[in-house]
């Protein structure tokens, strides 16, 4: 079976499981992730990220722009001065 196929068939609970792993280092059964299986997990859950969600489901997604210049954020017209005596 050729890699892209066995990714397009992950289900969404498999893919779970693996994101979870990697997280905390462990699979369910608590044995410890080696360095290669890690690698492996990663590479598969960031192919099915690519192949079946959307961009904004991704690990790591960050928005085009920052909240800060979001127009739905209102920002100070004037500045006030505070005297401190």
């Amino acid at each position: 079976m050729e890699y892209k196929q066995l990714i397009s068939q992950l289900t969404p609970d498999i893919y779970l499981r693996l994101k979870t792993a990697i997280e905390v280092g462990k699979w369910p059964d608590g044995r410890v992730l080696s360095e290669a299986q890690k690698s492996a997990c990663m590479e598969a859950v960031l192919s099915y990220q690519s192949m079946k969600l959307d961009s904004e489901q991704h690990s790591g997604y960050m928005p085009d722009q920052c909240a800060s210049k979001s127009s739905s954020v209102p920002r100070a017209t004037e500045e006030k001065v505070i005297k401190i005596h």
